[in-house]
């Protein structure tokens, strides 16, 4: 009879319990593939005596998005695709191999550049974040900040960051820059270079 007493009380308490916990349900994060054919990264570097454009290939990455809001993601550049769209020939020939070469991006020791967003925060329901992350290139790791508008639709999301600007002087890259070298002149290229990046992920 005790023995079944016993039971019994064991029982109740059990349920007990179990009507006083809650079970969190994680939320759902979705994992999105950037397709690299339809995206790009367009960049601008400006000298004194005028400036320069071009294209660098995405080589792959992905974004991350909890309840339709952007949380996180990467993607690495494939440096060795570095493209000059403004010159033709061999002006753009030999500009596009400086770039290259070790007194810009050393290409042959730094093939893949990469940027991990850290922190994205909404400041609307239109897509629109501010966006930190964490760049790499030449092996040197930087923290910048950008606007950048991301909108997740019909199984696709699409993100446009218009204005990022970069400090070429933070990942050693030192030609022609006043910042190290003196009495430059005319020959001055200015540290800070722009890029626009436009990525489309699946």
């Amino acid at each position: 009879m005790k023995s079944n007493l016993f039971l019994t009380l064991l029982t109740v308490l059990a349920f007990a319990g179990m009507s006083f916990t809650t079970i969190d349900t994680d939320k759902v994060v979705k994992s999105y593939s950037i397709d690299t054919e339809a995206s790009k990264v367009e960049w601008v570097a400006r000298k004194v005596t005028g400036k320069h454009n071009g294209s660098i290939n995405i080589k792959d990455g992905s974004l991350d998005f909890e309840e339709g809001v952007l949380k996180g993601g990467s993607f690495n550049i494939d440096m060795t695709t570095i493209t000059v769209l403004d010159l033709q020939g061999k002006g753009k020939k030999n500009l596009e191999g400086h770039l290259s070469s070790a007194d810009f991006f050393n290409v042959a020791e730094h093939n893949t550049a990469n940027f991990t967003i850290t922190k994205a925060i909404a400041t609307d329901s239109k897509g629109n974040y501010k966006i930190t992350g964490d760049l790499t290139i030449k092996g040197n790791t930087n923290q910048i900040k950008f606007y950048a508008n991301v909108m997740e639709e019909e199984g696709k999301v699409v993100g446009v960051a218009e204005e990022i600007e970069v400090d070429r002087s933070e990942y050693d890259i030192r030609y022609g820059s006043g910042s190290f070298f003196e009495n430059l002149g005319d020959k001055t290229i200015y540290d800070e270079f722009h890029l626009k990046v436009t990525l489309v992920a699946k």
